[in-house]
């Protein structure tokens, strides 16, 4: 299986809708999987112009088109009914064919996602020809109740869309990169299950994105990584 992670920095607007399925376009014939990271297609630091900015899935119908070719994971605010929500969205055979809602809003220090989203309350996989698939955004992954959750679902595969910026500067490296890396390794072994992690890149309000993308194979082990701050695209087999 080719797995293209796109490590890059989205725009506080809606024109990451274009620039992604650029990048599906260019990458469609040597994919089987195009992950893009948490809120791709808005940016991070929306605040008010959630309702400017947050999708309808009905205008994402370009996706849609383009998962005829290629399966597409990317996150997104989208408006459901009266609220918005912060998504993962696996497109897939011509149809949006699973959505995430993030369980897990962080509404501390720096973040603020608690006061313009609103949360999940439902955690479930999605069976592929393939592959057992399970979707978390970020912080969710935090949390015991969703180690817990996704060791019940028992996946093969599990996709984590990330948008962590850089804190805890040292000597040694970044703490939160420790952190990250400790999580995702644990989560991995824990479900015996393949991890992707799509962190992006760029600034936003003063907020820097470290990136570190990479995959994890069922023991805990990075199989590949990407660099720090850089946009970068690399399709991995696996």
């Amino acid at each position: 299986m080719k797995i293209t992670l796109v490590q890059f920095a989205p725009k506080l607007n809606r024109s990451n809708l274009i620039t992604i399925c650029d990048i599906v376009e260019k990458y469609k014939d040597k994919s089987d999987l195009i992950v893009f990271p948490e809120l791709a297609l808005s940016g991070y630091m929306l605040q008010d112009k959630l309702f400017e900015d947050a999708w309808h899935v009905e205008e994402l119908q370009m996706l849609s088109e383009l998962s005829r070719h290629v399966d597409i994971v990317v996150g997104g605010a989208i408006r459901d009914e009266s609220c918005f929500r912060n998504a993962a969205l696996y497109f897939s055979a011509g149809r949006l064919l699973s959505t995430h809602y993030k369980l897990h809003l962080p509404n501390y220090g720096m973040f603020e996602e608690a006061r313009y989203f609103k949360a999940g309350d439902v955690f479930e996989s999605f069976k592929l020809p393939h592959a057992k698939i399970s979707m978390v955004v970020c912080e969710d992954l935090w949390h015991v109740d969703v180690h817990q959750d996704l060791m019940a679902e028992n996946p093969d595969m599990i996709i984590a869309l990330v948008a962590s910026p850089a804190r805890g500067f040292s000597d040694d490296g970044l703490e939160i990169e420790k952190k990250w890396y400790e999580i995702i390794k644990t989560v991995a072994c824990e479900c015996k299950a393949k991890l992707i992690f799509v962190n992006r890149v760029g600034f936003e309000d003063g907020l820097g994105f470290w990136g570190g993308s990479c995959i994890v194979d069922e023991g805990g082990n990075i199989i590949e990584k990407l660099p720090h701050y850089e946009e970068i695209i690399k399709t991995i087999e696996i």
